[in-house]
């Protein structure tokens, strides 16, 4: 199981560029900064997720001056061979995907889940410890698809019926919903408290299994006796149907839907103190890598299966010592590594690819 092949067409700065990893150890792209090695990652990350770990606009994606970009991938589950083909096509107002599996497109991410789950970890990955709870809601929802990719339509119908519910708001034009009116978004808030209820219903189960292993492996990274606490908050209080109602006229207001799990966020405490705020940033750091690794370990308990792990020049961001107790702590399996400096003397990489040498 594992990535066996990997092609880009006009994708960021690459003409064309094909590769073959190593799919049970570790792959290195060594180049200086600037020659694409993170664009490598994010075109695996792309084949796995339909999305970027760098960027929310897909137009960035295509080379500069172009208007299509390709990313082919080939990947192996147990002994079953398939190819998986994204194509981005830039039109005048908005960038499409086109995500074909084995020539037929996939039904949802549940299968893309299923077929090539991934652990990434990139300098900025920080950001899910300081930065706005989008970061740990994207990561906690992704993490429950990679986990039971069967969830998947959960996340994906509650995304729907927000929409829906917030197009029909924003029609209101901030005029208080007449009768009939009201009716009709009755029946939206409905289906979204139904959504919302089951996906909080996710994240909650999620977030429990995580806390020993985050625990675990912040502590085997630091080295150190400091105590982890994960908690979810919600946007509101009590029954959330009785919360909406209280929320309507600063809804129509809004034209948007102002509490649910879209606006929820999950708490990481160190020591009692919330990390957002009150860790160093090598806390802070040391969060995030146990987050991932915690993520990782879930996954191969849960499905029996590792994921790809993508590491993007994290060892450049790290202390020695921090750098060799990852090192130690990084899972078996197939591993993409990207370096500008010399990798820690104890990482044994099967293959290495020269990115300078391979750009067209």
């Amino acid at each position: 199981m594992g990535l066996h092949e990997l092609t880009v067409r006009n994708f960021r700065v690459f003409e064309e560029f094909s590769f073959n990893p190593d799919p049970d150890a570790v792959t290195v792209f060594v180049s200086p900064n600037g020659t694409g090695k993170t664009s490598v990652l994010e075109a695996v990350y792309c084949l796995g997720t339909l999305g970027s770990f760098r960027t929310s606009s897909s137009s960035n994606l295509i080379r500069n001056g172009l208007f299509l970009a390709e990313v082919h991938g080939v990947v192996f589950q147990h002994e079953r061979r398939l190819q998986i083909d994204l194509t981005l096509n830039k039109h005048e107002h908005r960038t499409t995907k086109q995500m074909l599996v084995n020539g037929k497109r996939p039904n949802s991410r549940a299968l893309l889940a299923e077929l090539m789950p991934i652990t990434i970890f990139t300098p900025e990955g920080v950001e899910i410890i300081r930065e706005s709870g989008s970061h740990r809601r994207q990561f906690l929802d992704l993490l429950i698809g990679d986990v039971s990719p069967a969830q998947e339509e959960k996340i994906a119908t509650f995304i729907r019926v927000l929409k829906q519910r917030n197009a029909f708001l924003k029609a209101l034009e901030k005029q208080m919903p007449s009768p009939a009116t009201e009716a009709e978004l009755n029946v939206w808030t409905y289906q979204f408290v139904e959504a919302a209820e089951e996906l909080n219903t996710l994240r909650l189960g999620i977030v429990e299994q995580l806390i020993p292993l985050v625990q675990e492996k912040y502590s085997q990274i630091s080295q150190q006796k400091d105590e982890i606490n994960l908690h979810f908050q919600n946007s509101w209080s009590g029954d959330l149907a009785s919360a909406l109602v209280s929320e309507l006229r600063h809804e129509v207001l809004r034209g948007s839907t102002v509490i649910g799990p879209h606006h929820d966020d999950l708490v990481i405490e160190l020591n009692g103190r919330d990390s957002r705020h009150q860790a160093s940033q090598g806390e802070q750091r040391t969060l995030a890598l146990a987050l991932r690794l915690a993520g990782h370990e879930l996954v191969k308990s849960t499905r029996g299966v590792d994921p790809l792990l993508l590491l993007d020049d994290v060892f450049s961001e790290l202390d020695p010592y921090r750098s060799d107790q990852l090192l130690e702590l990084l899972p078996k399996g197939q591993t993409l590594v990207t370096t500008a400096s010399p990798l820690p003397s104890g990482m044994d990489p099967a293959v290495v690819i020269d990115l300078t040498k391979a750009r067209s």
